[in-house]
This record gives structure tokens, sequence and C-alpha cells, in this order.
């Protein structure tokens, strides 16, 4: 990057002009806000693809023993079911989707660090999907998105395909991870210290470092999977001495922190919502930026809590309790911070904070569970069981969907230009909040009582709790297909926006409305945090804002 473009340079001292035509401007674009939307897009469809499959198990569970489809095609339906709500919707949207199109403009950058590896990054993701949905021509895998060996080695051919697909997908998130991780740390404005950054940017901070090293771990267990599979090697066939917990170990070392890589980006966006819509500067700022890091970190020692049923040594099963009931403390720490500063604010009831504090309490249904997932005795009884089920929907819905949600109402003024219709949004949100409960409530009491997931057929005891849930599945599927109405209508009709129609501080609320190519005529100076409402904007050089010359009021208590 040019020395000019680092200290504010115009605008013909860009590194690389703006391209013209329809395919150099969205389709192979290197403009990071078009990248995040291409996620966005492309995630978006892939959920509606894994909700029709979602609701073809719903409709199979009605009835004790449903004929909708074979057990062998349920099987394949929740095994791709699950891979797609993972590796294709919630992680490239809040990875590739948001974070492309808002950290780099909170840091004050122009792009990310390296455009060209940000785009191929994407254009690993939409063929990793096509082969995934593609493996259902040649028999789709059948052992869950965890495909655990030996079943997987037993699989069809398309679990081969599966394998290749995860795979890509994981070096596209390696890729995006590296690219966030220097983005972060070298091409912050001036001024922008690392306390100073919002706070969705330390969850990307945190975040980038799992996308770098977990997948790895995840890849080598893939390509060991596929080449056991076509080649023969034995890595997990334990009849030619494989071992299928080496497929267990590096899998759910992946998959735990995968489990935070999903969730706190989320917590980063829930932090920008919850103090805009409060007029409240954010509640232990430091606290919830340190817990991020902390969360990170812990998450690469609790992966064994998965394996409770596995034979791990009583020792180690009590080293996996312990420390996995310990990353319930920095998770709670932010649910604190967001209740304190809701306490006594001006709360603005948007439809983006309708969906923030239902994260909220939905969230903390899903740590909760986990919580009591995480002693030993407990999840010996509900291990592989509905109770599973529940608990990871109350994670990655309740949670992870449900901050994708409230960042679309909240940042949709900023792709657009224009507002997404509050009446549908607030519709949306109560026939999503009743749906969602209603569908997976029922399962943490059918899961203690002894219902195992997976099974296309049922003990008739528990139809009642299965023919509820599949009824308010439909009211929370018609709540999503509310929401792309909703998108698809404003996005054209919806009511002019403004630049900055929610009296937000942090950078992006500061430009235009869709933001300009490259986001900044000059790079602006930081002084102080943008959490403070009262204050006046700490940023200088912007265009339309205070003289650059005019020295900056610092709060108190900042440095």
């Amino acid at each position: 990057m040019a020395v000019a473009e680092l200290h504010g340079g115009g605008i013909a001292e860009h590194v690389h002009p703006e391209p013209h035509g329809f395919i150099r401007k969205y389709i192979f674009s290197i403009d990071h806000k078009i990248i995040g939307l291409q996620y966005m897009i492309t995630a978006f469809i892939f959920l509606v693809m894994g909700g029709m499959l979602a609701e073809l198990i719903r409709v199979q569970l009605m009835s004790p023993h449903g004929t909708l489809v074979s057990n062998d095609t349920f099987d394949e339906l929740y095994s791709v079911h699950g891979s797609t709500m993972v590796w294709l919707v919630i992680i490239p949207m809040l990875t590739g989707a948001f974070g492309n199109f808002v950290f780099p403009v909170q840091i004050g950058a122009r792009d990310v660090a390296f455009p060209w590896l940000n785009m191929a990054s994407f254009w690993m993701f939409p063929p990793a999907g096509l082969m995934l949905y593609g493996s259902f021509l040649m028999g789709a895998p059948t052992a869950g998105w965890t495909e655990y060996p030996p079943m997987s080695l037993q699989g069809a051919p398309g679990t081969s395909m599966w394998c290749a697909a995860i795979f890509l997908i994981g070096v596209s998130s390696t890729l995006t991870g590296i690219n966030f991780l220097v983005t972060l740390l070298r091409m912050r404005a001036p001024g922008m210290t690392l306390t100073r950054m919002p706070l969705f940017c330390w969850a990307q901070l945190a975040t980038a470092p799992l996308l770098m090293i977990a997948t790895t771990a995840l890849g080598a267990a893939l390509a060991a999977l596929f080449i056991e599979r076509q080649f023969g090697v034995p890595f997990y066939d334990p009849t030619r001495g494989g071992s299928p917990l080496l497929w267990q170990h590096m899998f759910w070392f992946y998959s735990h922190p995968a489990v935070y890589i999903m969730i706190l980006p989320a917590f980063g966006m829930i932090s920008e919502i919850i103090p805009t819509f409060a007029r409240k500067p954010i509640f232990g700022y430091r606290m919830i930026a340190f817990s991020s890091v902390a969360i990170a970190l812990l998450g690469f020692m609790v992966w064994a809590h998965h394996m409770f049923t596995s034979g791990l040594s009583p020792a180690l099963q009590l080293a996996f309790m312990l420390l996995t009931m310990t990353i319930a403390i920095p998770t709670g720490i932010k649910i604190f911070s967001w209740v304190a500063t809701l306490w006594g604010g001006k709360i603005h009831f948007t439809t983006a904070m309708l969906f923030a504090t239902g994260f909220i309490v939905t969230f903390t249904i899903g740590g909760l569970t986990g919580v009591y997932l995480a002693a030993v005795p407990f999840d010996l009884h509900a291990h592989g069981t509905y109770f599973i089920v529940a608990h990871l929907h109350y994670v990655l819905v309740g949670g992870s969907l449900m901050g994708i949600f409230a960042g679309m109402y909240f940042w949709f003024p900023k792709m657009t230009g224009r507002f997404m219709n509050e009446t549908l949004g607030k519709w949306h949100f109560w026939l999503f909040m009743i749906g969602f409960n209603g569908t997976f409530i029922p399962m943490h009491w059918i899961g203690l009582l002894g219902q195992p997931r997976r099974v296309a057929t049922y003990d008739p005891q528990f139809w009642s709790s299965n023919f509820a849930a599949s009824l308010f599945s439909f009211i929370m599927t018609f709540a999503i297909l509310l929401f792309f109405v909703n998108a698809l209508w404003s996005i054209r009709r919806g009511k002019p926006a403004g630049h900055n129609p929610w009296g937000a501080r942090t950078l992006e609320w500061q430009i235009p409305s869709p933001m300009p190519y490259y986001n900044f005529k000059k790079v602006p100076m930081v002084f102080a945090s943008p959490y403070h409402f009262s204050d006046p904007l700490p940023y200088r050089g912007l265009e339309g804002e205070l003289d650059p010359s005019v020295p900056a009021p610092v709060p108190a208590g900042h440095h």
C-alpha cells in the first residue's frame, strides 16, 4: 500500500482503479464490500436450500412411522442439512459477509490487506456448495455433519464429494482468516488503537486465528478420510490398524472452536446494536473485548467434552469438564455487560434491537444447556438424544442466526441506502421467536426422556411433542420467508435512509450510503472510543466533519 494512502492521500493515489463493467464490478470484484454482499447472497441461497431439507425432516417426523422418505434418504437429509447450515450459511455469513462488509470500514481502511486473495476466497465457496449438493446424484453422506468413521468409510460415493467440498470451504476460511488478521493489525486508521476499535472488530480479531489454526486440523482430517476412502490408506479403519477416535479428536479440535467462529462475530454485532439503540455507552468495553480473546483461547481446550462417551479416562473427563465450565465465564461477562447497557437506557425497539434482545434470551438458554452438558454424568445421559439437537439449535439458530437477522436490519441501510420495512420486520421477529421456541423447547424434554436423534421413526410416546415441533417449524420458516420478501421489496422501494439513520458513531456510519468504492477520500484520524454518545464524534478528516486542524476533545478516561 502506498505511503500516501496510509496517511490519507487523495483519490488519485489509490492502489488500483475502480472497475468498470458488470463482470469486473460485481462478479470478479476485489472490493471488500461487493465481496461481502456476494457472500451474503450466496449464503442466503444455501439457507433456503438447507431450510427446505430441514422442513422435509420435520414433515417426516410428524408421524412416529413417517413414510415421506426412506431411512437412507432421511440420513442424507440431516447430514447435508447440518453441513449446509454450518459451512455454507453461518460461517460464510458471519465472517465472509458481515466481516468483509463492515470491519474494514470500521477501522478506517479502504480495503482488506489482500483484495485479490479475498476474491479467491469467495470463489472457492459457491463451487464447494455445488459439490455438496451434487453428492445427492451419487448418494449423499449419511453419517451426519460430523461424519464419524467407520460409518463414513462405508458411506456412498457422495461422502468423498462431501470431504472435498468441506476441505475447499476450509481453505477459503483459512485464507480469509489470514487476510482479516493482517488487515486488523496493519491497516487501522491513525489513532485507531486496539482499545479504540469497535467491538465487532474485536470479535473478528478473535475469530481470525480460529479460522487460521483450527481449520487446518479439519483439513488434515478430511484429507485423511478422502485418501482412505479413495486409496485405502487405513487412517480410521480399526480392522486395519486405524483409529476412529483419531477422527473425533481432529474433528472436534476444529469443530468446537468452529462454534465460536459461528458466534463471536454475532457477539460483536450485538455489541454494536445494543448501545446504539439504548443510547448509552457500552458497559464494560474492555471486558467485552478481552473476553472475546479469552473465549477464542479457551475454545481450543475443550474439544473432548464431545467425546465423554468415547472411553476417555476419568482424569481427562474431569479436566475437560472443568475447562468447559470455565468458558462460560467470559460468555457470561458479555451477557452481563449487554444487560447493564440496556439498564436505564433510552431504548428504541427497532427490529434490529428486537433481534438483539431476543438473541440475549435465546443464546443464554443455549449457553445454560451447554453448562449442563459440560457435566460428565449429565452428558452420558443426554448424549445422542434430541437434547443435543435442542442445545445446538439454541446456540446456532437462537444465537448465530438471530445475530445475522439483527445485523441485516441494522446494516441494511448502509448496504442499500434504504430502510427495511419495520412493520414486516417486527412480524418477522415475533413469528420467528414463536416458531423457533415452539420447535426446539420440546426437544429438550423428549431428549431427556430418551428419544435418539438422527432416526426417521420413533416411539409413539413422543408423537405429540414431535408433531408440535413440526407445526412450529412451519411458522419459523414462514417468518424467514417474510424476511426475504421484506429485503427484496426494500432494496427498490424502501424508505431512503441517509448516511446515518440510527445515530451510530462507528466509522461506517460517517460516510454515504451505499458506501463509495474507496470508503474514505481521506483516511480519518481517530481520537477516542466510538461509544460515548454524548461526546463529539471522535473522528477528524471525514468529508463534512469538523475542520481536521481543530483539536479533538478526548473524553475522560481515554488515552
